[in-house]
């Protein structure tokens, strides 16, 4: 149930109305926007008329929600959710924030590279893989807490945030040090122990969507985190499998203004895991952002032939450049702007 507060309701009023939904068995989660404070109840209260909550002093309108979403739906925060960072940056606002780097980390000099190109660029976050999870055991599986420190000391060197990819709830603890944008997998979008703890953490999460997954199961995940009072949450549309094989996934564009609707939450665009091919990178970023996406996760090496994973999807610096470029005429063209280099 949501319960939508009038725009001059007093701070008693609110109360009220959350003592008396924590009565019936509501766990209550309140936001305040920048016209009204909405109140969402969640769990499994016993029978109560919502119309009790109709007349309650400050009340403007109570919806009862069907979805099994009630955190991520969008009647929660109608206004949309911006996640902010200390330095600034606004993913969800009017500008399209492009994260970039390598799929992992290999070596200082690699990773040092990477930040000083994306920073040229006009990318706001260093992307790569400490911890990386592998098809096969015998590919290479990251530098670990190393690679977290080389990530750190070249976003600090070059004015960057940076986003890597927790695996597991032991690595939380140690990654909060070096990342401010934890990285949910596509394997790990339903390991539910995982989310509840992010969950816990105050610390902003980009969930991306499973391999197999429906948009209403990439909603349910998040709303674990959510359902932890995480309320920083980017979600992340990475190409799902299907019957085709000519690219690594099915880039599926169409989930991008589906979000939208459906939830509040800001959506960015990885189209290198989305299609696995370099030629088709640059297509799918820029359809990303005409389609309305927040921003972008785009693997970017000084040299992908000898890339230690993922080369084949890897752009070249002046291929990322080039794309910059580009994404910088779409913006404006879709009420977005993209800040130059």
């Amino acid at each position: 149930m949501i319960v939508a507060m009038q725009d001059r309701a007093t701070e008693e009023e609110i109360q009220a109305v959350v003592e008396r939904m924590m009565e019936i068995g509501f766990n209550v989660h309140r936001t305040t926007g920048t016209v009204q404070t909405i109140l969402a109840g969640v769990g499994t209260p016993g029978a109560f008329d919502h119309k009790e909550f109709e007349v309650l002093a400050g009340v403007a309108e109570v919806i009862r929600i069907s979805s099994p979403y009630k955190l991520a739906g969008r009647s929660f925060r109608p206004e949309g959710t911006v996640v902010r960072f200390p330095n600034g940056v606004r993913v969800g606002g009017d500008e399209v924030i492009v994260m970039a780097g390598p799929c992992s980390v290999e070596s200082r000099e690699q990773i040092f590279a990477c930040a000083g190109l994306v920073k040229a660029a006009g990318a706001k976050f260093l992307r790569g893989g400490a911890f990386k999870p592998r098809s096969s055991p015998y590919s290479f599986q990251g530098l670990g807490l190393d690679a977290l420190r080389l990530l750190r000391e070249a976003g600090d060197a070059h004015g960057l945030l940076i986003v890597s990819e927790v695996m597991e709830i032991s690595q939380i603890e140690q990654m909060m040090p070096f990342v401010d944008l934890f990285q949910v997998g596509a394997r790990n979008m339903q390991n539910f122990n995982l989310l509840r703890e992010l969950g816990d953490v105050r610390r902003p999460v980009l969930l991306k969507r499973g391999i197999a997954a429906t948009i209403e199961e990439l909603l349910l995940s998040a709303e674990y985190l959510l359902a932890g009072g995480n309320y920083d949450v980017i979600l992340c549309e990475r190409g799902i499998r299907t019957f085709e094989t000519y690219t690594r996934n099915t880039m599926d564009i169409s989930a991008i203004p589906v979000v939208k609707k459906l939830s509040h939450l800001p959506i960015v665009g990885d189209p290198s895991h989305g299609t696995g091919r370099r030629d088709k990178v640059p297509a799918m970023a820029r359809a990303t952002i005409a389609a309305g996406g927040d921003g972008l996760l785009i693997e970017v090496h000084p040299n992908p032939d000898k890339a230690l994973s993922d080369g084949a999807q890897s752009l070249f610096p002046e291929q990322f450049a080039e794309l910059m470029d580009a994404l910088r005429i779409i913006a404006p063209a879709v009420g977005r702007t993209l800040q130059p280099s």
